[in-house]
C-alpha cells in the first residue's frame, strides 16, 4: 500500500498517537483511538500493525517466561523489552510522517 499521497495531517496524527499512547496504556489508548478513526485506512493500517506487534510480541514474552527456567529467558526478555520499545519510537516517527511500517518479527494475525 501507498499511502503518502493522500494521507491528511490527522490521519497521520492518530497513526501516531496509536503508537505513543502504547507507551502509558498498553490496550487501551490505542484501541479506542483504533476503533474511532478506524474509517481512514491509513490509522487502520498502522492500528493492525500495532496489535499484531502487540500479540506477537506477547507470545515472545510469555516463550521467554518459560525459558527462564533454565536463564536463558531473562536475556530473551530483555532483548525483546528493548526491541519493543525501540520499533514503537520508529513506528511512531513512520506513522506521522504519514509511510506505512512493518515492526520486524511481527506475526500479521489481523489482516
Amino acid at each position: 500500500m501507498n499511502f503518502e499521497k493522500n494521507v491528511t495531517n490527522d490521519d497521520k496524527l492518530f497513526a501516531m498517537l496509536i503508537y505513543v499512547s502504547s507507551l502509558f496504556t498498553n490496550i487501551i489508548g490505542p484501541l479506542i483511538i483504533w476503533l474511532l478513526k478506524k474509517d481512514s485506512s491509513f490509522v487502520d493500517y498502522h492500528g493492525k500493525e500495532y496489535f499484531n506487534f502487540l500479540i506477537s510480541y506477547a507470545i515472545y514474552f510469555f516463550i521467554s517466561s518459560i525459558l527462564t527456567i533454565i536463564l536463558i529467558g531473562f536475556i530473551g526478555m530483555i532483548v525483546f523489552g528493548i526491541m519493543a520499545f525501540v520499533y514503537t519510537i520508529i513506528a511512531a516517527v513512520r506513522s506521522y510522517e504519514g509511510k506505512e511500517y512493518r515492526i520486524p518479527l511481527t506475526i500479521h494475525f489481523i489482516k
